[in-house]
């Protein structure tokens, strides 16, 4: 059947493998949908790439079945695997090959009419410029954007991508987005990776968030960000014994505490507005009050920090 045919383009029910006492992956049932670009998110070691390589077959779980379009992967990995596509970890290339060399050894070790969609990848992932190049002299991006361009050799419907922003400078960050984007406009399913809370925010329609091998939420980003009501805070004054006293307990703040000596609580703008006139009353003056992370930053710290033991929604 393969990926395009009405069914979902990933179901996995139940999936758990284990390593010995290590349960990587854990009871985890997900389902993307054809059309979503779908984020799978969560700190390192959460069991995120263990959970891609049970998609493309490269490891059979312990329990659970993975469908892919409909067809089972551990019983026709071949058929499920149909017009699916992408990588796990980083993209290995012949480095002393051009790109287009490698591209042209992938091509045929695929069959197809790959090779006839070598040019056509090579302008979509902005590589066609470069395509003579030898692999050794490409940045880090470049490569992760060659290992895209492999992978739509194959026409996928479904592209998966393991942490495909990881490593990259800003400019790398940048490009990867927009190549995300793009291909998302041509109608292909997106499955990636990421630990970046604030990467999936700008990418994806909908995530699941990973921790130690369990999912703590699976869902739209738009009901993920109902959620991040609060961020977390951080306040220094000349008194900060004294601002915790007046911080804690206080409705609508969470998570008050000093440490590294400045006060860090969780709060939504105006309780931090109140906050801040009330420490002026009490004479305090305030040397620094910041948000070093934002409030869907701070509602992922909470969903993979240890003793987390809501339900997925």
């Amino acid at each position: 059947m393969g990926v395009g045919d009405g069914e979902p383009a990933v179901r996995a029910r139940d999936l758990t493998k284990t390593y010995g006492d290590l349960r990587a992956v854990d009871r985890v049932t997900i389902g993307v949908d054809q059309g979503d670009v779908y984020g799978l998110l969560g700190p390192n070691g959460a069991g995120k790439t263990t959970f891609m390589r049970m998609l493309f077959g490269l490891i059979r779980p312990n329990s659970g079945d993975i469908q892919l379009g409909g067809t089972p992967v551990q019983s026709d990995p071949v058929g499920a695997l149909t017009r699916v596509a992408g990588f796990v970890e980083t993209p290995r290339f012949y480095p002393y090959l051009s790109g287009r060399a490698n591209l042209e050894l992938l091509a045929r070790l695929d069959g197809g009419d790959s090779m006839q969609r070598i040019d056509e990848a090579l302008d979509v992932v902005q590589l066609a410029d470069r395509a003579a190049d030898r692999v050794r002299a490409y940045s880090y991006g470049m490569v992760q954007r060659l290992g895209v361009a492999g992978a739509l050799l194959r026409n996928p419907k479904l592209l998966i991508l393991d942490e495909p922003t990881n490593g990259l400078d800003p400019a790398g960050i940048r490009d990867m987005k927009a190549l995300v984007h793009r291909l998302a406009a041509e109608d292909i399913t997106i499955l990636l990776s990421s630990h970046n809370m604030g990467e999936v925010d700008e990418i994806c329609t909908k995530v699941a968030i990973m921790r130690r091998g369990r999912l703590a939420f699976d869902g739209s980003m738009l009901e993920l960000r109902g959620r991040a009501d609060t961020a977390t805070r951080r306040l220094d004054t000349t008194d900060n014994t004294e601002a915790l006293s007046l911080v804690h307990g206080r409705p609508g703040v969470t998570r008050a505490e000093l440490r590294d000596g400045v006060v860090t609580f969780d709060a939504d703008d105006r309780t931090v507005e109140h906050i801040s006139r009330e420490l002026v009353t009490a004479g305090l003056a305030i040397r620094t009050l910041n948000a070093p992370t934002t409030a869907l930053e701070t509602l992922f710290f909470r969903l993979t920090e240890p003793g987390h033991h809501e339900d997925a929604a």
